[in-house]
């Protein structure tokens, strides 16, 4: 199972990570203050998992049953000063059993519309890329040959510096990011992403894919990262809204197009694609959470292999039937992911259920 993990934000503090336990009086207790201590502001600690059992048949192949820790991670962020912050996050990645540093972000946020981020942290790209697998509104993100296929050292991630702004309902970053550790090549890779709200505004740096009723929202965004002449670009959008009786329909889509930067096959110099999603969260309560059902559709194709790589076209089909108990906090998801080539790679059909927790 394809996986490609990413996230946690700018205003981290308040929406992804549960208050920290607040250990200065524990400290109080058993030590006389240093100053260090006395000049900390705020810190919150948070952690996040994702499991899940997934049966895959392959075309003319044994099919497999698998029990997967798809993704562990812990959360840390604090305040020096109002304006200056920061944030450490790690990753447990399933698929090579290591841990690595997801984020590492000194924040100067002097205001909305002037933040200087420096470090490693997501780079200005699609809105897939800028919410992640934990605030996606699908299970199977990353496995559509189209969300994100910008370069990345881990998990979407790069090391570089950035500029971000909320300007009302518009929101800009630009940065400049190490172009050897993502793609072999020492040229720098510029990114840069506009997006506008035309309906609610979404603050802060990070995104969602969902807002489950929160936002009544209307995005367009688009993103291009270059180096040297390649360029990897995506037009994404997402509308949400919360209907008089409580439930929630949501659409998103994207387009990509990688040229001869990033890709999701490294043999191909070229891929091009667009999904289609739609979802429903219904208004009743069941237990102690509401269904969600959700639907999506893409297609891509990978051209320019070179001699002996015939170009392939790619369709994915999923569809989920989710359990969503605290929006991103605690949620069970059932997906069903058919993926089929039209040459070169062999078909494969997915049927699982994932869990997810975070606090």
């Amino acid at each position: 199972m394809h996986k490609r993990f990413v996230r946690n934000e700018g205003s981290f503090i308040a929406r992804r990570c549960a208050p920290a336990m607040v250990l200065l009086s524990g400290l109080l207790a058993v030590a006389p203050l240093t100053m260090a201590q006395v000049d900390l502001g705020p810190v919150t600690i948070g952690g996040g998992m994702r499991t899940s059992f997934v049966h895959t048949e392959p075309d003319k192949a044994d099919s497999t049953d698998k029990f997967n820790l798809d993704s562990a991670r812990l959360y840390v962020n604090g305040s020096i000063t109002k304006e200056i912050k920061f944030m450490f996050n790690t990753e447990y990645d399933g698929a090579n059993n290591k841990i690595g540093v997801l984020d590492a972000v000194a924040r100067f946020e002097l205001n909305p519309k002037f933040n200087i981020w420096a470090g490693r942290f997501l780079p200005p790209s699609d809105r897939a890329n800028l919410y992640g697998p934990y605030y996606a509104n699908q299970w199977g993100v990353y496995t559509d040959g189209i969300q994100n296929g910008h370069p990345f050292v881990f998990q979407g991630r790069d090391n570089g510096v950035a500029w971000w702004g909320d300007f009302n309902k518009v929101k800009l970053s630009l940065g400049a990011f190490d172009g050897g550790s993502a793609t072999g090549k020492s040229d720098v890779i510029g990114a840069g992403r506009i997006q506008i709200d035309f309906w609610d505004k979404e603050e802060g740096y990070y995104l969602n894919g969902t807002y489950y009723g929160d936002k009544n929202l209307l995005a367009l965004g688009g993103a291009t990262q270059v180096q040297n002449g390649h360029t990897a670009t995506t037009v994404d959008f997402l509308m949400e809204k919360k209907l008089g009786n409580g439930g929630v329909v949501s659409l998103e889509s994207e387009y990509s197009n990688y040229s001869m930067l990033g890709g999701y096959d490294g043999n191909y110099g070229h891929s091009q694609g667009a999904y289609g999603l739609g979802a429903y969260l219904f208004p009743q309560k069941v237990g102690i959470g509401n269904f969600q059902i959700l639907g999506k559709f893409a297609s891509a194709e990978f051209t320019h292999g070179g001699k002996g790589n015939l170009d392939y076209n790619q369709k994915t089909t999923e569809f989920n039937v989710n359990y969503v108990m605290k929006q991103f906090k605690a949620r069970i998801m059932t997906f069903v992911r058919d993926t089929r080539f039209d040459k070169v790679r062999p078909n494969m059909m997915q049927v699982g259920v994932g869990l997810q927790i975070q606090m």
